[in-house]
Formats: C-alpha cells, sequence, structure tokens
C-alpha cells in the first residue's frame, strides 16, 4: 500500500517528532517522572491507534489488522527487550536524567537500521519466496531457544563492543553530562555515554533478527512491516520509564513471547497448506500475551501477600 508519497510523508512525520522530543520537549536533562512517562506512553499508543484506523480507512480491514497485529508483536517485543536496557544503565551507571536522551539517539539509529533489514527482507522475499519458509523455520527455533534456555547474567561493560570501544578509542574516565564525544587537550574523546550507547545500538540489532521476520510472517507490504515496528519504537523510550520498576515481575513475558514466535514461525511454514487469518493470528497473539501477562501480575501479587 506504500506509494512513494505515503513513504515520504510518514518518513518527515517521523523526524518531526524526533526533532521536537531532542529539541523541544527533552532538550535539558532531567529524570523522567512516571506522570510524564505515562502521559507519552498514551501519546503514542493513540497515534499508533490512529494511524492504525486510517489505514482501515484507506486500505482496507485486511491491511488495518495486518498493522495492529505487527504493532502488538513488536510492541510486545520491545518491552521483553527493555530488561537488557535497564541492565546496560545499571551497568554504565548511567544517571537518571539523561537515560532519556541516550534512549532517544538509541531509537533514531535503531529505525535507520531497522529500516535498511526490512528493504533488505522485502527484496529477499520478492526475489526467492522460499525465503518465508527459512524465516518460519528460525522463528521457531528462535522461540523454543527462548522457552528453554537458561539466561545467564550479563555483563554489557565488558562484551567485546565495550572492550573493543575501550582500546581502540580515546575514552574519557568519567561522564560529561549528555555528550558523546569531548574535547580535551585538542584532541577528540568518547564518554562512557557513547560506549553505552554502542551497546544499545548493537543489542537493538541483535533483537530486530527476531522482531522482523516475525512481523513478516503476518503481511508481505513493506509499509505495514515498517510503519508498525517504528510506532512500536517510537514509544519505547517512554514505556520503559514507565515499567522500568516493574520489568522484574514480568517473569512469564518472556515465555509467552516464545509461543507468539514459535506460533508465527510455524504459520509461515504451514502457509501452503494451511491458512490462518489475520483476525485469527491477532486474536491467538493477544490472548497468549495477555495470558503471559496475567500470570506474571498475579504471581507477583501472591509475591507480595
Amino acid at each position: 500500500m506504500g506509494t512513494p508519497l505515503l513513504w515520504l510523508i510518514f518518513n518527515l512525520f517521523v523526524l518531526a517528532t524526533i526533532a521536537l522530543d531532542l529539541g523541544v520537549f527533552h532538550r535539558r536533562p532531567h529524570k523522567m517522572k512516571t506522570r510524564e512517562a505515562l502521559i507519552w506512553t498514551f501519546i503514542w499508543i493513540g497515534l499508533s491507534i490512529a494511524f492504525g484506523l486510517g489505514v482501515i480507512r484507506f486500505s482496507g480491514e485486511q491491511c488495518g489488522l495486518e498493522f495492529f497485529t505487527g504493532y502488538v508483536i513488536e510492541k510486545a517485543l520491545s518491552v521483553d527487550n527493555l530488561f537488557l536496557f535497564l541492565v546496560i544503565f545499571r551497568a554504565f551507571a548511567v544517571d537518571e536524567k539523561i537515560q532519556h536522551r541516550l534512549l532517544e539517539w538509541g531509537i533514531v539509529g535503531a529505525l535507520m537500521m531497522r529500516g535498511a533489514m526490512i528493504a533488505a527482507g522485502a527484496g529477499l522475499i520478492e526475489r526467492f519466496s522460499w525465503v518465508l519458509y527459512l524465516f518460519g523455520a528460525f522463528l521457531v527455533f528462535t522461540g523454543l531457544h527462548m522457552l528453554l534456555a537458561k539466561k545467564a547474567e550479563m555483563h554489557p561493560e565488558e562484551n567485546r563492543i565495550s572492550r573493543f570501544a575501550r582500546k581502540y578509542l580515546r575514552v574519557t574516565k568519567e561522564y560529561e553530562g549528555s555528550k558523546f564525544f569531548v574535547r580535551n587537550g585538542g584532541k577528540l574523546f568518547a564518554t562512557p555515554l557513547f560506549v553505552a550507547l554502542l551497546i544499545v545500538e548493537i543489542t537493538d540489532i541483535t533483537l530486530a533478527v527476531d522482531s522482523i521476520p516475525a512481523i513478516f510472517g503476518i503481511t508481505r507490504d513493506p509499509f505495514i512491516v515498517y510503519t508498525s515496528n517504528v510506532f512500536a519504537i517510537l514509544g519505547l523510550r517512554a514505556m520503559y520509564f514507565l515499567l522500568a520498576g516493574v520489568l522484574g515481575r514480568l517473569r512469564y513475558l518472556t515465555a509467552g513471547l516464545s509461543f507468539v514466535l514459535t506460533f508465527i514461525g510455524a504459520k509461515m511454514i504451514a502457509e501452503p497448506w494451511v491458512h490462518i487469518s489475520v483476525e485469527i493470528s491477532l486474536g491467538i497473539v493477544a490472548g497468549i500475551l495477555l495470558v503471559a501477562l496475567a500470570s506474571s501480575l498475579l504471581v507477583g501479587a501472591k509475591a507480595k501477600a
């Protein structure tokens, strides 16, 4: 459904929102409080719903349902990935006042990388239709691995990217506010905040490897894949500050996501023989996630009692 004009208008909208966010609403570093995070979360969800309704109005119910299904999958995967960002911030001792700025620049990089990955995926599918079966098999494997693999303790400050940056870049020992680079003695130095940004970007690439094939399992329209990804990512920063205090309680979300990825992967593999409509797919995905969230909150409430 994406005409060149629609692609242009949508990307201009994205650039405008990022410019307003960085240059106006969050120009000064500050700790984002729960009320502010809640307001921005509702704003982004509202914009996403309005866009989806617009898709239904101008492109039909099928395209609209594909957008909402892709959005729900991407948003759920994003929530699970917020825990990784929490670990990164703690490992690098990132001040709460500049965490939102780091996330915003991380989102800018994520949008660029995901756009390139979606374009590559759409090109592969158009040229080699059998790639969908590879995507499906990969999602089944990923889902089972998420469910069965034991979670190891993460130390992002000791990984290869961090060691590489500190070995080959001049890195200051202390943070310099919200700056990624500073000049000292005529030489350019990276700050620990830039190293943390590198870790965030690399982490997002690995996460996109799961989420993008999953949405291609719902729709083959690159515009729907891209816009559902973008709307989910743009609201990610506010959702982080809203959920940071309860992320540890969502113990069954990963299990729920593993079932979602396995279902989407199996759907892609079985497509030639068994057709599952978008309406049924959306219902199954939403049902699995609601059960996972409800179970997590109920278990957490019992533990407190």
